[in-house]
């Protein structure tokens, strides 16, 4: 009896066990999705604003704005780019290093950049855009460089393996198609040998209406090589008959 109880509470406890992993495994998943979500609005929310900002707002303000948006669009759109042809392509996991250094430089210039929208001084702002533009525009220049190289390199390799596939349906073609060069061949053969030459009917030559006994002969004996050489085409066998097909009607006599 101690036993059986034994093994009910040594059940009960892994019940217990297994279901607050799972609850611990579901809210996880549930907040860092809500996470994700939750930054995703967040950027989508910023953008907008910094869309807007760059043309409501004139002078160094709406540059700063617009140096801003740049500087997002090209860093999230070269992240993309890397994740996702990283999946496929494991010497991109490199470029993936390099852009990661380059986030940093990226998330220093956002932060400054944010820090002088409120700047209240529009002159030693306007001092700054130069440099700031020189340093947004250097940053952008290189994620465009690498989102574009991933998307040339995955294309080279698609235009590779098309043209692999190409090669092997070209070949997979002609083995089907393998009847068309059979039926030549018989044609090519008849087309090549010469025609047959009667015998000529000289003085000493058989008489009309009669035949010679070894020309007769000779065709008896010739005719059953002819068969071994041209054998004759087998009967057809007799078409399978559906129970679903109508019985053929008599010919008429008439």
């Amino acid at each position: 009896m101690a036993e059986v109880i034994a093994v009910l509470a040594l059940l009960f406890v892994l019940f217990v066990t297994l279901g607050v992993y799972a609850t611990v495994k579901v809210v996880g998943a549930a907040k860092r999705s809500a996470d994700r979500h939750l930054t995703q609005a967040r950027r989508t929310v910023e953008d907008h604003t910094l869309k807007v900002k760059s043309f409501a707002q004139s002078g160094p303000a709406g540059e700063i704005a617009e140096l801003r948006l740049k500087l997002r669009t090209s860093m999230r759109a070269t992240q993309d780019a890397l994740e996702a042809g990283a999946a496929e392509d494991q010497s991109l996991k490199e470029s993936l290093g390099l852009f990661e250094r380059l986030s940093a430089h990226g998330h220093e210039l956002d932060a400054e950049l944010r820090r002088l929208e409120s700047e209240p001084d529009r002159g030693t702002l306007g001092k700054r855009l130069p440099e700031l533009r020189e340093r947004t525009h250097r940053i952008a220049r290189s994620a465009d460089s690498l989102r574009w190289a991933a998307r040339d390199r995955a294309r080279h390799f698609a235009a590779d393996d098309l043209d692999s596939l190409s090669t092997q349906i070209d070949l997979e073609t002609g083995a089907l198609r393998h009847w068309t060069t059979t039926d030549q061949q018989p044609a090519a053969t008849s087309a090549a040998s010469p025609p047959s030459r009667s015998a000529p009917h000289g003085p000493d030559g058989p008489a009309p209406g009669r035949t010679r006994p070894d020309t007769a002969r000779s065709d008896t004996v010739r005719e059953p090589a002819s068969e071994q050489a041209h054998p004759a085409i087998a009967p057809a066998t007799p078409r399978p008959v559906y129970p679903w097909q109508k019985k053929p009607r008599p010919e008429s006599t008439t």
